[in-house]
């Protein structure tokens, strides 16, 4: 917005300024967000096509790939929800946490199934990263249900 100065001069807002160049920001990482999915998208897929030879391991990478492109879609969506609507929804980020730690734990237990034999610190590591993995899925979990029963009636956030 243009004020005017006692010369009727008109000056800009710098108020306004710094908030259209917050949002465009934000719009860049909505679409960096989803440039990165795409290209992980297509990068999974070639992958996975190429890699008949050792199927189990190829399924494995896809479905990790596909995972994280779920994830940065749900950021995307995020954020893109916080333009709109000028508030910051906590309950998007929790599931984004959960999609997370379930692609942990799917990496983790691909790990211990794929691999032919395992050293015992490879092993303890495996199991650390499993136990870690299920441990904040279900803190989570734990912090989505406390904020599914303490919003007010009125009070739905959108997901």
């Amino acid at each position: 917005m243009k004020k005017s100065d006692p010369d009727g001069v008109h000056t800009i807002d710098t108020n306004s300024v710094i908030r259209w160049l917050i949002i465009a920001i934000e719009y860049a990482i909505v679409a960096s967000l989803m440039l990165v999915a795409a290209i992980v998208l297509v990068r999974s897929l070639v992958n996975f096509l190429d890699d008949w030879n050792e199927f189990p391991q190829s399924v494995v990478s896809a479905i990790d790939g596909i995972l994280v492109v779920i994830i940065l879609l749900d950021i995307a969506h995020t954020v893109f929800g916080h333009l709109r609507a000028s508030v910051f929804p906590v309950r998007p980020f929790l599931i984004i946490g959960i999609l997370a730690g379930v692609r942990d734990i799917l990496s983790s237990s691909a790990h211990l199934a794929l691999s032919g034999t395992l050293s015992s610190v490879d092993f303890r590591d495996t199991m650390i990263s499993l136990g870690v993995g299920v441990g904040v899925v279900v803190i989570l979990l734990l912090g989505l249900l406390i904020l599914r029963f303490a919003s007010l009636p009125g009070d739905d956030e959108p997901t």
